[in-house]
């Protein structure tokens, strides 16, 4: 009955299997991929960033010469 039941949740592996060093490397090895993974895909749907944005340009004008006095720099 008991295995019936466990068969019928899934776990196909006995228990001996999850106390061995190679499956225990195997599922840190699929830990930090998942960590990898989740971070670029939040990295990858943030927006991009710049580190020019946030120095200060020295070529911006100290007056505009547009014709457009409201304009630009």
């Amino acid at each position: 009955m008991v295995d019936q039941v466990i068969t019928a949740w899934g776990l196909l592996l006995p228990e001996s299997t999850l106390d061995q060093q190679w499956f225990r490397v195997l599922a840190a090895f699929v830990a930090v991929n998942t960590l990898v993974y989740v971070t670029l895909s939040i990295a990858k749907s943030l927006p991009r960033f710049y580190f020019d944005d946030w120095r200060r340009r020295r070529y911006l004008r100290a007056e505009t010469r547009s014709i457009h006095p409201d304009g630009p720099r």
